[in-house]
């Protein structure tokens, strides 16, 4: 058996959709940034270095060539901003220049080493209390000079709480200095994996968990809509579905169903009204051959006729009865079900006793009120009544049961129905028997009139001779 397709879930349609999306935006605007830093190859200034730039512009020399720092307005707001700078200035013939508290380990001759360094970060372990400087040799006014300096003295000068980040990348190079990207890339390639996983990751949950309850409230007023179209039945034809809270994308599906609906309640009244308007011109000429046949003589010929007659005149009336289907809800009353089951078998008593049978009424022992259009319920126990008369094997008793439910129970002594057609006799034009009396129509009536009541109708099953057909209608209290 070919499996039925599954429709797709919009919610993860849409999960899927912006994970992806969030991937390709996150990969594109780091490779935009690689790209931009890569062709402004910027200099990051830490605190340090921030400080050996602001010191490089106050350096000078004196009318004796002396070594001097100016006091300059970046100097000052730097000091401003760090208090326990120091600083150490050197130039190539030995004269230097100290400022701020400059920690031992600073003071002392680093050697050629330091001395021919261009820049240069000098640190010490975790646990030694020195603090880090950066050295820096820069061009000054006062000629190239070397600078270390430090905006702290001790690493126990802080706020309470230190972070330090570095991040040391060197390329592959070639012998003559120039990069070599093939060995750097795979490695680069490495890199942003390791700092894309984590953000791909989080970007996903966050989506999985939040796009679902997005979804749920953007479609609220799509869920309220699908529930009322699911309460439209032949009695609510002309309902229209509420696109107010719909979201946009799909007001234009909402108002082409509408506008389905609406030609499908225009066709339905216009075939109910040719089917009512057939049967009132049938009924005319239906009467006149009534009469007519039954001037002729008592003949076997006639006789059948005569029964021809009835029957197409009962399917007229059965058509005319489907109009009865378009009474408007306000039409109902409150009545006590017992009095309209009564009327209908005292109206048919007489067709009964005709046919052969005994008719027998069981009223409830109290009151039950029900909300109904009483001509529609007389119609449809009238239907159920006349099948038990049509189909009930012309002797016994036909019973009509009321109880304090809600319910009333044809019941007769015939052959009974078999359960495999307990469905489809309810269907229009259906008949166990095709010589039978009935156009087929009656039971579907029954149950449409039922269904708008908010009732129901079945055909018991059990041990008992004969069928048993039941109507329940909701009890008003």
């Amino acid at each position: 058996m070919k499996k039925k397709p599954r429709t797709r879930s919009l919610q993860w349609v849409l999960v899927r959709r912006l994970i992806l999306l969030q991937a390709a935006t996150l990969l594109i605007f780091i490779v935009l940034c690689a790209a931009a830093l890569w062709i402004a190859n910027p200099r990051l200034l830490i605190d340090n270095e921030a400080a050996v730039a602001a010191i490089k512009e106050a350096v000078d020399r004196d009318g004796n060539g002396k070594l001097i720092v100016h006091q300059t307005d970046g100097l000052a707001t730097f000091r401003d901003g760090f208090p326990n700078v120091w600083y150490i200035v050197r130039d190539g013939s030995g004269q230097s220049v100290h400022f701020g508290n400059v920690p031992d380990v600073y003071a002392r001759n680093f050697g050629d080493l330091l001395g021919e360094a261009d820049h240069a970060t000098i640190g010490f372990s975790e646990d030694d209390l020195r603090p880090e400087a950066y050295l820096e040799r820069v061009s000054t006014r006062a000629g190239t000079v070397q600078i270390i300096a430090a905006t702290r003295s001790s690493r126990d000068e802080t706020d309470g709480l230190e972070i330090n980040i570095s991040a040391t990348i060197d390329v592959a190079r070639n012998p003559d200095g120039s990069r070599n990207w093939e060995k750097a890339l795979p490695a680069l390639a490495v890199i942003i994996i390791i700092l894309l996983l984590p953000i791909v990751l989080v970007m996903g949950t966050t989506t999985l968990v939040t796009t679902p309850a997005v979804v749920r409230r953007s479609f609220a007023g799509l869920v309220e809509t699908v529930q009322q179209a699911a309460r439209i039945d032949i009695g609510t034809r002309t309902m229209q579905l509420p696109v107010k809270n719909v979201p946009q994308e799909i007001a234009p599906l909402m108002q082409a169903f509408n506008q389905t609906l609406a030609r499908l309640a225009q066709g339905y009244d216009r075939h109910n009204r040719f089917l009512t308007d057939a049967a009132h011109e049938l009924r005319t000429p239906i009467a006149i051959l009534r009469t007519r046949a039954e001037l002729l003589k008592q003949e076997p010929q006639s006789a059948r006729l005569l029964h021809d007659i009835e029957r197409l005149s009962h399917l007229a009336q059965q058509l005319l009865d489907h109009q009865l289907l378009d009474r408007p809800t306000d039409q109902r009353q409150i009545i006590d079900l017992c009095d309209i089951v009564s009327r209908v078998a005292a109206d048919f008593a007489p067709l009964a006793i005709e046919a052969g049978y005994d008719i027998a009424f069981e009223p409830s022992p109290d009151k039950t009120h029900v909300e109904v259009n009483v001509l529609q319920i007389e119609r449809a126990l009238a239907n159920l009544v006349r099948n038990a008369i049509d189909h009930g094997g012309g002797s016994g008793t036909i019973t009509i049961a009321v109880d304090e439910t809600g319910g009333v129970e044809v019941r007769d002594e015939g052959p009974g129905i078999p359960a495999e057609e307990h469905e489809n006799v309810f269907e229009p034009f259906y008949r166990l028997q095709p010589q039978s009396r009935g156009a087929g129509l009656g039971l579907n009536l029954a149950r449409q009139i039922a269904l708008l009541h908010d009732g129901t109708i079945r055909i018991l099953v059990g041990t008992w001779r004969g069928a048993r057909i039941r109507m329940e209608l909701p009890v008003r209290s």
